[in-house]
């Protein structure tokens, strides 16, 4: 019986430790910095806006394109919480497709945009 118990708490230990290195695994890699944090948070500075729905597979291509540095994205949502309709920012601004980039000079362009678009339209540079 006592084996018992010593093989349940030694199981109980492993399992915490594993749990305590995932979690430092996990909050380490959250910390990083992704790769084009710069040139997300440059697109937003310059007064890009996206515009996209999140329905939309080009507008999660799009964000997916900037992969951990998306959170700094000038992202705008169009679609309403039901998916039916887009609300009012979108429809005062004018928007027709997903996505739709609008740059600060008042151009748009519409679908999805390479980094080399997106630096040339916004001045921002593209760092690694």
């Amino acid at each position: 019986m006592r084996k018992k118990h010593k093989s349940k708490y030694l199981a109980f230990v492993l399992i915490g430790i594993a749990a305590l290195i995932a979690i430092n695994l996990y909050v380490k890699a959250n910390q990083t910095p992704g790769k084009l944090d710069l040139l997300a948070k440059c697109l937003k500075n310059s007064g890009a806006k996206l515009y996209g729905a999140s329905w939309c597979p080009h507008c999660q291509n799009q964000k997916a394109l900037f992969e951990k540095s998306a959170k700094y994205l000038p992202y705008i949502e169009c679609a309403m919480p039901s998916g039916q309709g887009i609300n009012f920012i979108c429809k005062d601004a004018k928007i027709e497709s997903y996505p739709t980039w609008v740059f600060a000079d008042g151009s748009r362009e519409s679908g999805e945009l390479s980094l080399e678009k997106l630096s040339e339209k916004t001045g921002c540079k593209l760092t690694e």
